[in-house]
């Protein structure tokens, strides 16, 4: 409440400086908002000079505080506080404003109010060419301007390198990460700036150098357990699965062992970089998986390797780590790499498939049917205008209420995905029986869709599902045939065939099984057709060739698999001894 003066000024501005930097250390989280405190001190600077600049903004409002006061003893005390400003604003990403700054706090002559030589970035060129101004003996600084400069040029690097790698200029973000890597700064950060340069260096193709930065981030920090997925993904991106899977389980172990919150950081200074730089793509490429992730990406990987008796165990460890809580185990944001999770459970039911865990994967598959079936219409009409699903949590599927037409048939993929699932079981345990039963439930369940209208909207909603229905559709007529021959119930069969190649004109495995049906039912001359037409055709023809822009889902691939024909070779000598003797015949 005393009224401004001029001599008591430096005392003023120097307790301003040490308070703000008490309240940034004791808050210890990232500098939100404007400093009040900045605004005062600058006015009661202009009261005691007998000016105002209550209507100014904080830019103008320093701009006027600059020019307009020449006291030698506040030009130090108000360089601090402007360099407390400068670390206010680049908490808000407003980088132009902190340039500006220094350029009114670097004296006229000084080189750095010239423009900044060729490949210099201009930011850091300002902050490094400010003067620090000396510190007087009776006016002692809880943090020198000296350590903030140094904290303000790596904050600044920092930043511009997340802006930089955010908008793909990678190049000029390698350059300003490794300027940051060079700053002043606590283990911790030096860990997140080699962690970016990592990522930096993955996306301009160079992976060995990613895995060099990634392995410093470790060296430097062995809590940044983000440095550590990014390094699984490397190896993933190398097809170096054993590497892949050895990160992937020293990551799923650490989450065991060390929170995230445990890092480490630098309680040495008040203001650090840390409080500087939070940008969302910094929030984005540190994120911190949670177990349950890294345990199905375990699975999934082993999986896709052909590592089935690994797989099995991860995705059955998965399930029992969802029965802890799924609130728990997955983030909200959306930003999980989990699937929803009736995939996961048809993906674990294909692993105990391949594992000769049939009787089991028939039980994981009834969850998925009994869960799915009260969501699923009797009949369901897919209209051409479709709502967007709501559901940015996996498993929220299976919560009940109405459905979008969207999700209604995604329910409805994942059941029939289950029966046949179940009937490829039933027939490898010998049951062709309950094996044709099953797939004959999945083929009714595909009969509930109808689809009306053809506009834009409808293809690009509804694609990936239809595909994947019409895959299911063809599987299930190849399964459901090659059950029926187990049977000898060779004209079934042999329709099945027919519809299959309906669906997918040329497919191997369908014109294969057909051609069989045809010698089975002792019609070998249109059999021998047949499979000349199919011989000839080349591999571009087939069916399974098209329709191939997205990827099968993975819980698929295992019944892709099974369709395959066993028996070529043998069918071939037979027919080709038929053609032999038919020729001799007609000679």
């Amino acid at each position: 409440g005393l009224p401004a003066a001029l001599p008591a000024l430096p005392l003023e501005l120097t307790v301003l400086y040490n308070s703000l930097l008490f309240t940034v250390g004791a808050c210890d989280t990232a500098i939100k908002g404007e400093a009040e405190g900045i605004r005062q001190g600058l006015l009661r600077v202009l009261e005691a000079c007998g000016a105002s600049g209550q209507d100014l903004g904080m830019e103008e409002l320093w701009e006027k505080v600059l020019q307009e006061v020449t006291m030698e003893e506040l030009q130090a005390p108000l360089h601090r506080l402007g360099a407390l400003q400068g670390a206010w604003w680049l908490a808000a990403g407003r980088l132009g404003s902190v340039a500006g700054l220094f350029q009114l706090l670097s004296p006229a002559e000084h080189p750095g109010r010239a423009h900044c030589s060729e490949g210099q970035n201009e930011l850091l060129s300002v902050i490094k060419a400010w003067r620090v101004p000396p510190e007087g003996p009776s006016l002692p600084l809880v943090q020198s301007a000296k350590d903030l400069k140094e904290i303000l040029c790596t904050a600044a690097a920092f930043l511009q390198g997340l802006q930089e790698l955010e908008s793909g200029n990678f190049p000029t973000a390698l350059s300003l990460l490794q300027e940051a890597a060079g700053g002043f700064c606590s283990k911790k950060i030096l860990a997140q700036i080699y962690t970016c340069l990592g990522c930096c260096a993955q996306q301009m193709g160079k992976p060995q150098t990613a895995l060099q930065h990634l392995k410093q981030a470790l060296q430097v920090d062995f809590l940044c357990l983000p440095a550590l997925s990014h390094v699984a993904a490397v190896y993933h991106e190398l097809g170096e699965t054993d590497a892949e899977l050895q990160a992937l389980t020293l990551l799923y172990e650490a989450l065991g062992k060390n929170p995230p919150a445990a890092a480490s950081s630098s309680p040495c200074f008040l203001m650090r970089t840390e409080l500087l730089v939070h940008t969302p793509v910094l929030t984005s490429l540190l994120r911190h998986h949670q177990p349950s992730e890294v345990k199905y990406l375990l699975a999934q990987r082993c999986l896709q390797d052909g590592r089935v008796a690994d797989a099995v165990e991860h995705y059955l460890d998965f399930l029992s780590l969802l029965q802890e809580g799924l609130q728990q185990q997955v983030p909200l944001d959306g930003s999980s790499a989990l699937p929803r999770i009736p995939e996961v459970f048809l993906e674990a039911a294909s692993a105990l498939e391949q594992a000769g865990r049939h009787q089991d994967a028939i039980t994981v598959c009834e969850e998925v049917i009994s869960r799915t079936s009260d969501l699923i219409p009797r009949v369901l009409r897919v209209e051409e205008r479709l709502e967007q699903p709501e559901c940015s949590l996996p498993g929220a599927e299976l919560a009940g209420g109405l459905l979008s037409q969207k999700e209604s048939l995604c329910c409805l993929v994942w059941r029939a995905a289950g029966y046949l699932h179940q009937g490829w079981a039933w027939a490898k345990l010998g049951e062709s029986k309950e094996a044709v039963t099953q797939f004959s439930r999945c083929l009714s369940d595909l009969l509930r869709v109808q689809l009306h209208g053809s506009g834009v909207k409808q293809t690009e909603n509804l694609q990936p599902e239809v595909e994947v229905l019409q895959k299911i559709r063809l599987l299930s007529l190849i399964g459901r045939g090659t059950q029926f021959l187990e049977l000898g119930r060779h004209k079934e069969a042999l329709l099945d065939f027919q519809h299959s190649l309906q669906i997918s004109p040329g497919d191997p495995a369908a014109a294969s099984y057909l051609v069989q049906a045809l010698w089975k039912l002792n019609r070998k001359q249109e059999a021998a057709a047949q499979w000349q037409k199919f011989s000839q055709s080349s591999p571009g023809e087939d069916g399974q060739q098209q329709g191939q822009g997205r990827p099968l889902p993975l819980y698929l691939v295992s019944c892709l698999e099974q369709t395959v024909f066993p028996h070529s070779e043998p069918l071939a000598r037979s027919i080709q001894d038929y053609l032999g003797t038919a020729a001799q015949d007609i000679s």
